[in-house]
């Protein structure tokens, strides 16, 4: 329960989390019919990159603040950088949106927003944060519990976000649960799990795991801005995601080289592919 995400936002991980989030939300909206967006780990949805958490590591400034300087964007990231100009509209970086604050604005009137946030302090930050939107529910519970109390929904689509602070040993095989249990319980949803990329021994059983989820699809996108096996700090971050819509793959596969060159910190790199591939018909 010590981790706090302000001393982390909007840096490199964020970047890439936030940049596919907001790829997701767009890609589900282009239908008419309603879906949910459910946060297994909110956190308290919007963060000062001035204040006094942020300040201590700076991480931002090798995140965010390299992407926000510049006025030649890939058009795949338009809305990312909209949504944190809207939240800056002096000129001045210092509002960084969480992913509750993403989802509730890239989400329209029919649809809905639940959030989950264990930690008691940043549970009530982020009531206060989404307060006056009828849309949005606030639960301050385990976020483990969130994929079986809150799944199936009513509406016939859902998105949901898993990410833990992985300050326990057994969070990636609580992921891979979480996932497996969603999976059984709303096959057509599509779930997203954030996770770190550090210890690369780890990653390979969680890679495996997840290959015997149950999911109809899994895709895997993973950045890094050092190698792989550099043994200290955060080397990169990754993505797995069941169901993902059409055509996030062929998006990715355009913004990732972009992404790698832009936040590298010393040796930077992606990768795309499918953990579980779509079985062909008949």
């Amino acid at each position: 329960m010590n981790y706090r995400h302000a001393f982390h936002a909007g840096n490199h991980a964020d970047v890439l989390k936030h940049a596919v989030l907001c790829r997701l939300l767009s890609l589900m909206a282009r239908k008419d019919k309603p879906f949910a967006y459910l946060d297994s780990h909110a956190g308290v949805g919007l963060y000062d990159l001035t204040g006094v958490q942020a300040g201590k590591t700076g991480e931002w400034l090798q995140g965010i603040a390299r992407l926000w300087v510049r006025n030649d964007l890939p058009a795949l990231l338009a809305d990312y950088r909209a949504l944190v100009g809207e939240l800056n509209p002096d000129g001045a970086l210092r509002y960084y949106p969480g992913s509750p604050e993403i989802a509730r604005r890239l989400t329209r009137a029919q649809d809905r927003v639940l959030l989950n946030e264990k930690h008691p302090e940043d549970g009530q930050l982020l009531k206060a944060n989404m307060a006056g939107d009828r849309r949005v529910t606030v639960h301050l519970g385990e976020g483990w519990h969130v994929a079986k109390a809150l799944l199936p929904v009513a509406e016939k689509r859902a998105l949901l976000l898993i990410d833990p602070p992985f300050e326990q040993a057994d969070e990636l095989a609580r992921c891979v649960e979480s996932l497996s249990t969603a999976m059984a319980r709303m096959r057509q949803a599509v779930v997203a799990i954030w996770y770190p990329i550090k210890d690369t021994r780890q990653l390979k059983r969680f890679y495996q795991d997840l290959a015997k989820s149950g999911a109809p699809k899994l895709l895997r996108v993973e950045l890094w801005v050092h190698p792989t096996d550099n043994p200290a700090g955060l080397n990169g971050s990754g993505l797995v995601i069941a169901n993902p819509p059409w055509p996030l793959e062929d998006e990715l596969r355009e913004l990732l080289p972009w992404l790698a060159a832009q936040l590298a910190q010393s040796t930077g790199g992606w990768r795309l592919d499918w953990l579980i591939e779509e079985k062909a018909a008949g």
